[in-house]
């Protein structure tokens, strides 16, 4: 897929935020999951799964955000842009997972903040316009601001989804 000068230009806000941090985080052991995992395939732009250290698979939903749908049948506006951003951040990478209070969604999904070398994905993904924020507590509650005032920058500056399309459908 080949992306338009804007949606390249969407990209742009997430390279500089992601170029501070140099070395995978240290998270804290959790009884949620895995602290450290590598990424084996990108769902959409909030869901990845992972590889344990015993070779078993689990599947992520990243928290305090969502992205338009790309999969299932469903092509929202932005939806392959978002999932492209979130491939381009995590496929292929070990990753760090932070959890927050409930450790898994209905779907029977780990809930996660994602960590790169460079940064932290979910934050990334919203400052570049690539998701909505969604908080579902009593997960996220403490950095709801945080992401919403990510979010409201994109939207002044239109970067990602907020420049590309009349409505935003990950908005909740």
């Amino acid at each position: 897929m080949q992306l338009s000068p804007r949606a390249l230009r969407a990209f742009a806000p997430l390279a500089l935020a992601l170029a501070c941090e140099a070395r995978l985080p240290e998270v804290e052991p959790s009884e949620c999951g895995p602290s450290q995992a590598e990424v084996t395939r990108v769902i959409d732009g909030d869901t990845i799964d992972i590889e344990l250290d015993d070779g078993s698979v689990e599947r992520v939903r990243y928290l305090l955000i969502d992205t338009p749908e790309s999969v299932g049948g469903k092509d929202d506006c932005y939806g392959k842009e978002s999932a492209a951003a979130n491939r381009a951040l995590v496929e292929g990478q070990r990753v760090a997972l932070a959890y927050d209070e409930d450790c898994r969604d209905s779907y029977d999904r780990l809930l996660a903040y994602v960590h790169t070398p460079e940064g932290e994905v979910n934050r990334a993904l919203v400052e570049g316009g690539h998701a909505c924020v969604w908080v579902i507590p009593p997960n996220g509650v403490d950095r709801a601001d945080e992401f919403r005032a990510l979010e409201e920058a994109a939207r002044a500056a239109e970067r990602g989804l907020w420049g590309a399309c009349a409505v935003a459908t990950c908005q909740h």
